[in-house]
């Protein structure tokens, strides 16, 4: 129920933007570096992290990857990933900057 109440409020407030990102860029870059490393790779173009984990590059890639999916999954607690109580601001930061690694 918790996580159908989020997905609810999450799709009215960001219906305005349509999916356009909203965040820094290079400040969703620092945020990846500093909490996302150690799992993942980061950067464009990165290999495998050596856990197993996706690059930030594959995510953006999937055609399912949006601004709305990865709110809901940042701000959803999972068993694999650390709980980074990022702000609203550091979010989409972070979205941002895994969006702008979409390859077109």
């Amino acid at each position: 129920m918790r996580v159908l109440t989020l997905v609810a409020a999450l799709s009215l407030s960001l219906a305005a933007n349509a999916q356009v990102p909203t965040g820094d860029v290079a400040s969703g870059a620092a945020i990846a570096e500093r909490w996302c490393t150690s799992c993942h790779a980061v950067g464009p173009g990165a290999g495998r992290a050596t856990d197993g984990a996706p690059t930030l590059q594959s995510v953006a890639d999937r055609a399912s990857t949006t601004v709305t999916s990865l709110t809901v999954f940042l701000r959803t607690p999972h068993d694999r990933m650390p709980d980074l109580s990022l702000t609203r601001e550091e979010t989409e930061d972070l979205i941002a900057y895994i969006l702008s690694l979409r390859r077109r």
